[in-house]
C-alpha cells in the first residue's frame, strides 16, 4: 500500500465539458465516505490526451483512466485505493493491438512525446502556485534577475536558437534584441494569447495547464528588453483560461515574482491580463495592440515595426503563448541543452493540437524535425476505421495540405514551407480517403494546395494539383 496517494482529475477543457467536474466532486464524496485520510483529491489543467476525457490519474502509480463518468469513481476508490485491484475496464486501450495500458508513461501517445513547453500540463493543480515552485518554478526568474544582465540573458535566448512559436519562425533572442536596443521612455512586452486558427486550442491549454510558466517566462522576457509593464492577450472565449491567468497573476504577486522588486533585485515588473472580444484578425500583433488601447483591432502597415513603435507608442515585444513558456526552462537549462533538441535550423520542440480523423485526438509535443508518420500513426494511433490517410493540414487558415506521398517528412519550418505548407501556430487537421478537399478549403476559408481526390466534380474542377 502507498503511503500517499493523490487522485488527479482533469479540469482542462475538453475534460470539464464532458463531465469531470461532476467526477472531481463524485471522488471527493467518495474519500470521504471511506474515511481514506491517506488519500488526496485534486485537479489539473489539460492532459494533452482530450480523445480519452475525462481523465483521472491516481498518483504516484501514475494508473491512467479514461472516459471517467462519476458512477464510476465508487468502484475506483473501492476496487483500486481499497483493495488494490485497479479498474481494468477504464484503461486506455491501444486503436492498434486492443491492449489495456494501465500507466500513461506506457501509453504511445505519451511515450513518444517529448515534452518541454507541456512539461507541466496534467503534472500539477494549476490554481497551486506552490505546485509550480515544487516542480522548480520561478527558478528561472531567480537566475535572470539575480545573477544575469538582461544582455546574457538575450544572449542565452538567441544561442538556444528557438524561434517564434505563433508561425512566423522569427528568431527570438533577436526579436527581444530588437526592441532593447530601441529607444523610447517606456517598453511593453505582450503575450499573445489570442488563439483563432481552426482546430488550434494549444494555447488556451498551456494557460489552462500552467499559468504560472507564461507568466515567468514574460517577466524574463520584461527583464531581459528592460520593460516594466506586460500584457496577456487572451481570448474572452477562453472563460477557463482567463480564470485561471487571473488565478496565476495574483498568487505571483503575493509571492513577490512580479510587482515591486522582484525577489529583491531591483526590478518592477507588473502583468495585465487583457480579454479579447473575439475578433479573428486581433491574432495579427498591431491589431491585437490596438486592441490594448481600446482602439478597433484593425492591422496597420509597417514599418514601423512594434519594436520600434508599438504600444502607445513605445518598444514593444509580442511572443506567442508557447514561445514565452519555453523561455524558463531554457535560462534554468541552458542554451545547449534547447539546441541540442531538434534540427540544424529549427531548435526545440513543436506543438500541435492533432485533430481530424485520427485515432487519438490531443495536444502532441515532438522535436522539431519527427516525422509526420511518427505524429499521425505512432503518436495518433492511425485512421479509425481502416480508412487510408489521405492528408494532413497544417498551418491553420494560411496553412495548406500535406498528402500522403510525403507522409515521412519531418515537421520543421523549411520543410514544410518547400511542401506548401507552414508550420503556423500549431494546428494538424488529418484527412483521410473519404474527405472532399473543397470541404477542407471551404472550411479554412481559402483553398490550399492539395491533391484532388478526384472523386466529386467540386474536386475534379476546383482543387489545385499539389
Amino acid at each position: 500500500m502507498q503511503d500517499h496517494r493523490t487522485i488527479f482529475v482533469c479540469q482542462g477543457t475538453g475534460c470539464v465539458s464532458s463531465g469531470s467536474e461532476a467526477v472531481y466532486e463524485a471522488f471527493k464524496d467518495e474519500i470521504t465516505r471511506e474515511g481514506m485520510n491517506d488519500v488526496e483529491v485534486d485537479f489539473t489543467g489539460c492532459h494533452g490526451f482530450c480523445e480519452q476525457g475525462p481523465n483521472v490519474v491516481i498518483e504516484p502509480e501514475g494508473i491512467f483512466y479514461t472516459h471517467v463518468q462519476a458512477e464510476d469513481a465508487a468502484e475506483i476508490v473501492t476496487s483500486h485505493l481499497r483493495d488494490g485491484k485497479p479498474v481494468e475496464r477504464l484503461f486506455y486501450r491501444d486503436p492498434v493491438t486492443g491492449e489495456a495500458i494501465p500507466r500513461y508513461s506506457e501509453i504511445n501517445f505519451y511515450k513518444k512525446q517529448q515534452r518541454v513547453i507541456l512539461r507541466n500540463c496534467g503534472q500539477i493543480n494549476p490554481e497551486k502556485i506552490d505546485h509550480y515552485t515544487a516542480r522548480g518554478g520561478y527558478r528561472a526568474l531567480r537566475k535572470a534577475v539575480l545573477e544575469m544582465t538582461p544582455e546574457q540573458v538575450i544572449s542565452e535566448v538567441t544561442n538556444s536558437g528557438l524561434r517564434g512559436r505563433g508561425g512566423a519562425g522569427f528568431p527570438t533572442g533577436r526579436k527581444w534584441e530588437f526592441c532593447r536596443n530601441s529607444r523610447g521612455q517606456k517598453k511593453y512586452v505582450i503575450c499573445n494569447a489570442d488563439e483563432g486558427d481552426p482546430g488550434a486550442f494549444m494555447d488556451r491549454s498551456i494557460l489552462e495547464a500552467d499559468p504560472h510558466a507564461v507568466i515567468e517566462g514574460l517577466t524574463i522576457a520584461g527583464y531581459a528588453i528592460g520593460a516594466d509593464e506586460g500584457y496577456i492577450y487572451v481570448r474572452a472565449e477562453y472563460p477557463l483560461a482567463v480564470r485561471r491567468v487571473h488565478t496565476a497573476l495574483e498568487q505571483a504577486l503575493q509571492s513577490g515574482f512580479t510587482g515591486k522588486d522582484i525577489i529583491g533585485s531591483g526590478f518592477d515588473f507588473t502583468i495585465h491580463a487583457k480579454e479579447g472580444a473575439g475578433a479573428f484578425v486581433c491574432g495579427e500583433e498591431t491589431a491585437l495592440m490596438a486592441s490594448i488601447e481600446s482602439r478597433r483591432g484593425m492591422p496597420r502597415p509597417r514599418p514601423p515595426f512594434p519594436a520600434q513603435s508599438g504600444l502607445a507608442g513605445m518598444p514593444t515585444n509580442i511572443n506567442n503563448v508557447k514561445t514565452v513558456a519555453s523561455i524558463p526552462i531554457i535560462i534554468d537549462r541552458g542554451a545547449d541543452w534547447f539546441a541540442g533538441i531538434g534540427t540544424e535550423k529549427s531548435k526545440g520542440t513543436a506543438v500541435f493540437a492533432l485533430t481530424g480523423k485520427i485515432a487519438n485526438s490531443g495536444l502532441v509535443e515532438v522535436p522539431m524535425g519527427t516525422p509526420l508518420s511518427t505524429i499521425i500513426f505512432d503518436i495518433g494511433g492511425g485512421i479509425p476505421r481502416g480508412k487510408r490517410f489521405k492528408a494532413v493540414q497544417t498551418g491553420g487558415p494560411s496553412g495548406g495540405c500535406i498528402p500522403a506521398r510525403f507522409l515521412d517528412s519531418p515537421v520543421e519550418y523549411e520543410t514544410l514551407a518547400k511542401l506548401g505548407s507552414i508550420m503556423g501556430s500549431g494546428g494538424m487537421v488529418v484527412l483521410d480517403e473519404t474527405t472532399c478537399m473543397v470541404d477542407v478549403a471551404r472550411y479554412f476559408l481559402s483553398f490550399t494546395q492539395s491533391e484532388s481526390c478526384g472523386k466529386c466534380v467540386p474536386c475534379r474542377l476546383g482543387t489545385k494539383q499539389m
